[in-house]
């Protein structure tokens, strides 16, 4: 019972079309420590650019610098913090994960595990696939990047279509933020509105401290 406790403890935060965005990230992440001590991190877009700040330790920690928080410009971010279940704890495997793919950069915070991910890892690897981290949310990503799908949201959906397990997924582009949660809801994914901002958390306490407004969970 512990050990699946323990494996819920990831916090993702995200939020779309607000100036505030990295600051606001920031208060999420802070409301969802107790999910996750190891590391935590932020992204958030810009126009065409993503910018990022990640880094071990709490979230106060990592953003001990305020400058770094300014210099993360946007209307739009997600945060993570971690507490590994799976990939050695170390600074390749902080999240959120960046990478870029036909010119074009995604991004993504994830909490849970894929159950399927050694098989998929080895799928990827036999394909050219080449993994910089030991994190199975880096598979993910390559799933994405290697869909023959059309557009970049279909790409992502047909990547969930190949994971299996208890996860909740945010992905950051330079135009969108998409949430994603397993279909049997495993792992928690709240929305909710801040103004006309669009806002999800792994809990509704990160709500709470930014004063945004339960909508639904995420389905």
């Amino acid at each position: 019972m512990l050990e699946r406790i323990v494996q819920d403890k990831c916090g993702v935060f995200g939020i779309f079309g607000n100036q505030r965005a990295a600051e606001l990230t920031y208060l999420g992440l802070y409301a969802l420590q107790h999910r996750g001590q190891e590391s935590a991190g932020i992204a958030t877009a810009e126009a065409e650019h993503i910018h990022l700040h990640k880094g071990m330790g709490e979230v106060s920690e990592v953003f001990a610098d305020r400058a770094d928080l300014q210099r993360l410009k946007g209307k739009s971010a997600i945060g993570h913090t971690r507490y590994s279940t799976t990939g050695a704890s170390s600074l390749i495997n902080i999240q959120p994960l960046l990478i870029t793919n036909r010119q074009r950069k995604l991004v993504v915070a994830h909490n849970g595990n894929l159950t399927n991910a050694v098989t998929l890892r080895q799928r990827l690897d036999s394909k050219g696939s080449i993994f910089q981290t030991t994190s199975d949310t880096e598979i993910i990503l390559h799933l994405v990047a290697t869909s023959k799908k059309p557009t970049r949201f279909a790409r992502i959906c047909d990547a969930l279509t190949k994971i299996k397990g208890a996860y909740s997924l945010v992905f950051l582009t330079d135009n969108a933020l998409i949430a994603a949660r397993d279909p049997q809801g495993f792992r928690p994914l709240a929305l909710g509105k801040f103004h006309r901002a669009w806002v999800v958390a792994s809990e509704t306490c990160a709500f709470d401290i930014i004063g945004a407004k339960y909508v639904r969970d995420v389905e």
